[in-house]
């Protein structure tokens, strides 16, 4: 009979137990928070004239200025992407520290701009450059030429030499689309 209570008393116990649990007290999920990107900075540095810098900030998808590109030059490009913080933006360094999980393609339209990712560029494990800083030769452009940058999101693959090994504007298979800015470049 006292075994009898005292398994009584420890499935009543163990009911106890499991009956207080509330949906409250499940395991969260691993959510991983991302900052909200609302300004990206391009900047481009003639590589044959130091003092011609152009700078194009990208808020909200709204370019402010535009890019003077002159034929038969290359130009050194940056990309820095920046968070919102109320009145003012700050620098990010997420996309470095998270290499693996993004990749930057470009595509320009009415413009032959032959795009290489540069030495110093952000190196991700599998070998692929990043796309942050890039090297842009200038073989055309028309009125309305424009560049087209996006910062891809966890890409299931990426190609650092689509089209080409020599014109690196980059290609990738699913992800999530982070930042799609387009640029006036003529």
């Amino acid at each position: 009979m006292k075994k009898f209570i005292n398994i009584t008393l420890v499935l009543f116990a163990a009911l106890l137990v499991f009956s207080c649990r509330s949906d409250d007290d499940s395991i969260p999920e691993d959510v991983h928070e991302h900052d909200e990107i609302g300004k990206v900075v391009l900047k481009l540095t003639n590589k044959n004239d130091a003092a011609d810098v152009q700078t194009v900030s990208v808020i909200s998808g709204e370019a402010v200025g535009h890019l003077h590109l002159t034929v038969g030059s290359t130009y050194l490009a940056e990309l820095d992407f920046q968070i919102s913080h109320g009145d003012h933006y700050d620098s990010s360094d997420e996309i470095e520290e998270e290499k693996d999980h993004h990749f930057i393609t470009y595509n320009p339209a009415n413009a032959d701009i032959t795009v290489l990712r540069a030495a110093n560029d952000i190196v991700r494990t599998d070998g692929q450059k990043l796309g942050l800083r890039t090297e842009w030769k200038i073989n055309s452009t028309q009125a309305t030429g424009k560049m087209n940058i996006k910062l891809i999101h966890g890409p299931a693959t990426v190609n650092q030499n689509y089209p080409s090994a020599t014109n690196q504007l980059g290609q990738t298979t699913g992800g999530e689309t982070d930042v799609d800015i387009t640029v006036d470049a003529h």
